[in-house]
């Protein structure tokens, strides 16, 4: 501890067992969560992130597809969600997703995030086509599909089990799912936010059975609306007991909320200083999780260059035309070149290594040569449906 000097008191049991490597409890997530002392948070941070990692920076080559905006949600969080024939409101057809998603693949992408809205009149099927379709086009590219919300509505829709709709899902080429959804587990702050989307519970049921079921996922927590310091700890806390029982997280994302054009556009937006400290108090707490990642097109690409140096040890990827949050208010681009991350990875001081979907390293000089460039052609108008 000689290079740690900490000025709250209430840090130094918590210091204690972290530099012996011994598990945080609830009430020392809060005392994180609370401290005035963020250096010496983002210190203790950094230790379990360099002990796990070394001086690594991990990124990905990723396109991210949304196949639809239309939703019958209305969270109160949201800005991308539209009802059926409201402005903005799109849906697109298959053969237009195969055709950016085969651009992707030109840009030397390796996964594929692909999260949507819950339309009302979709069936099941267009999306398990959706699946099918970029997996005989795209065989090479790995298919991280459909949050645990999203698994809940088709189950609904298609009068299944959770576990046949994720069955369906891994025989269509469904290789992994994304976190999104979780927001905050707590019912009290579910009910203000985000009221008809699955409870907090359904969400860690439907990853659960997507881990046995031998789909990983990564995980979220939404801060910086109305919760509190105690609910963010309790979030936590449920997905490193699930964490404990399936081992099937491969990386959280602490997501910062972003108010504008959603109907809390009443809250401030979160500081840097509260992003950072959600990242190293992840770090922290979350002792059985690999990966801690700073998604910069939420967070800005300075501050996820500062967060590498409290407690993450991921950049996400290039994403290209991310449109969820931009749509609340992200300022952000929305592309951000392979070139570019690991400019902004070394300017940190860190060693960029370029991964696949679950962090195995990828070295582009055996991976076969990219499609090239189609000759410009019709284009599938998108559909309202």
């Amino acid at each position: 501890m000689s290079n740690l000097t900490i000025t709250d008191p209430q840090l130094q049991p918590i210091a204690a067992k972290v530099l012996a490597g011994a598990r945080l409890s609830i009430d020392d997530g809060i005392a994180l969560y609370r401290s005035p002392d963020l250096l010496a948070v983002g210190w203790l941070a950094n230790y379990v992130r360099e002990q796990r990692h070394g001086n690594v920076t991990y990124f990905n080559v990723n396109r991210h597809i949304n196949p639809t905006n239309v939703c019958v949600a209305h969270c109160k969080l949201c800005a991308f969600g539209r009802d059926l024939h409201a402005p903005g409101a799109y849906t697109f057809a298959l053969e237009e997703i195969y055709q950016r998603a085969e651009q992707g693949v030109r840009e030397g992408a390796t996964e594929f995030h692909i999260v949507g809205g819950l339309h009302p009149d979709l069936p099941f099927d267009y999306f398990l086509e959706l699946v099918r379709g970029l997996k005989r086009r795209c065989p090479g590219v790995h298919l991280k599909a459909f949050t645990m919300v999203e698994v809940g509505y088709f189950a609904r829709i298609a009068k299944l089990s959770i576990k046949d709709t994720l069955l369906k899902m891994k025989e269509a080429g469904v290789d992994s799912l994304p976190g999104g959804g979780a927001e905050i587990f707590h019912p009290r702050v579910r009910k203000i936010i985000c009221d008809h989307k699955v409870s907090g519970q359904m969400w860690l049921n439907v990853a659960r059975q997507a881990h046995q079921l031998g789909l990983p996922s990564n995980a979220t927590m939404l801060y910086g609306h109305v919760e509190t310091e105690e609910e963010r700890v309790d979030h936590l806390v449920k997905l490193r007991e699930l964490q404990d029982e399936t081992h099937g997280f491969v990386a959280y994302i602490p997501l910062a909320f972003h108010p504008d054009n959603t109907a809390l556009a009443h809250l401030p937006p979160t500081t840097g200083y509260a992003d950072l400290r959600n990242i190293a108090v992840a770090r922290l707490l979350l002792d059985n999780f690999p990966h801690i990642k700073a998604y910069w097109v939420m967070l800005t690409t300075s501050i996820a260059q500062i967060s590498l140096r409290f407690g993450a040890n991921d950049l996400d990827g290039t994403v290209v035309e991310e449109k969820i949050y931009h749509d609340a208010g992200a300022t952000t681009a929305e592309f951000t070149p392979r070139a570019e991350l690991e400019r902004l990875i070394r300017a940190a001081g860190r060693v960029p290594v370029e991964r696949d979907t679950l962090y195995r390293p990828v070295d582009r000089s055996q991976l076969p040569p990219l499609p090239p460039a189609k000759a410009p052609g019709t284009v599938s108008l998108s559909l309202n449906v």
